[in-house]
């Protein structure tokens, strides 16, 4: 499944993410660390990028809980 704010392999290999973000929201995490990293990881600095971030997270966990349980909900009528 690929949407505008997933990365490439290629994209996430030289921003050095680490395996375990590379999720549907890694295009957004890219911007954020380089953001982080300029700005001296100032917690109120990258408050946009952060926020756009983990809105994706989000959205990406709800959307993941209402698959899950479409998936219950037809294993159990069976």
């Amino acid at each position: 499944m690929t949407s505008s704010t997933a990365a490439s392999q290629s994209e996430l290999k030289a921003a050095k993410v680490p395996l375990g973000w590379r999720d549907q929201c890694s295009a957004l995490l890219i911007p954020l660390n380089v953001c982080r990293k300029e700005k001296l990881y100032l917690p109120w600095e990258c408050e946009n990028e952060r926020h756009v971030y983990e809105k994706c997270q989000y959205d990406d966990y709800m959307r993941r809980m209402k698959e899950l349980s479409k998936r219950k909900l037809e294993a159990a009528e069976e």
